[in-house]
């Protein structure tokens, strides 16, 4: 039976999406069969990242129950997306998605849910249906605060949070450093991702950017991600292994940390 992840952030625009995105290819490439579910019911914007323009079934019909989930699903090259309604808003209780996503679980390896990004039901749908949560914030004080305070819902209701993706960094002084927003949020940083331009122009072109461009070193962050939430191990070549011993960067050690927590 699979697992169930869901993404969070309370802020827009911090690549949350992208980020269930390019983590779906990476599990992908490992041979697991992966589903991406679309969880923004308000403003649903997976389904048009990967070209699924205006479907027949979705989420949102699933949740009418007009649909039965297992009709909702797209298949795709590498993975399958059930994607939500965009141009109607029919009345629904996301609070309802845990009762039909269990349904599919010992179908796939990893479901990937991609929330609102707000502190709503929509949010609380997500936290309820998964199984371990992860959330993207960026290197700023205005986006550590939301995160901040999801991770605090979550915690008060019970939920599992594993991890953070921590994305568009420049590497700049101005930006939050690791040790800040671990400090502050009580929770590891498990991927590090670079501000890259071909990420933007990969929603554009309605491709993962793991397709485009498989050896950027955001991809490779998030392949690594992918690896340990599996269980599995990322070989690297001898000599890049041998200097990511002597000098880790802090992901490699939580990432570490996670996987002999998890799979000893």
């Amino acid at each position: 039976m699979g697992k169930i992840v869901g993404v969070l952030s309370l802020k827009g625009g911090v690549g949350k999406t992208s980020s269930v995105i390019s983590l779906g290819a990476c599990l992908s490439e490992l041979g697991k069969k992966v589903l991406l579910v679309d969880c923004n019911f308000s403003a649903p914007n997976l389904g048009l990242a990967l070209n699924v323009i205006n479907p027949e079934k979705t989420l949102h019909h699933v949740l009418e129950r007009s649909v039965h989930i297992k009709d909702a699903v797209h298949e795709l090259d590498n993975f399958h997306v059930i994607p939500a309604t965009i141009f109607k808003e029919p009345k629904i209780n996301p609070l309802k998605l845990k009762d039909h996503i269990k349904n599919l679980k010992e179908a796939y390896d990893v479901i990937l849910l991609d929330s609102s990004p707000a502190l709503n039901d929509e949010t609380l749908s997500v936290m309820l249906a998964a199984d371990e949560l992860i959330l993207v914030t960026t290197p700023d004080h205005v986006t550590l605060g939301t995160t901040l305070k999801a991770i605090k819902n979550a915690r008060e209701r019970g939920f599992k949070v594993i991890g953070l993706i921590l994305n568009k960094v420049y590497n700049k002084k101005f930006e939050l450093s690791i040790d800040d927003i671990e400090r502050t949020t009580d929770v590891p940083v498990l991927a590090v991702i670079p501000h890259d331009v071909e990420a933007v122009k990969s929603v554009s072109l309605f491709m993962p950017w793991a397709e485009r461009k498989p050896r950027s070193k955001g991809i490779i962050e998030y392949r690594k991600l992918a690896h340990v939430l599996v269980g599995e191990r990322y070989q690297e070549n001898k000599i890049k292994n041998l200097i990511k011993k002597i000098t880790p960067a802090r992901q490699e050690i939580n990432r570490e940390i996670f996987y002999t927590s998890v799979f000893g």
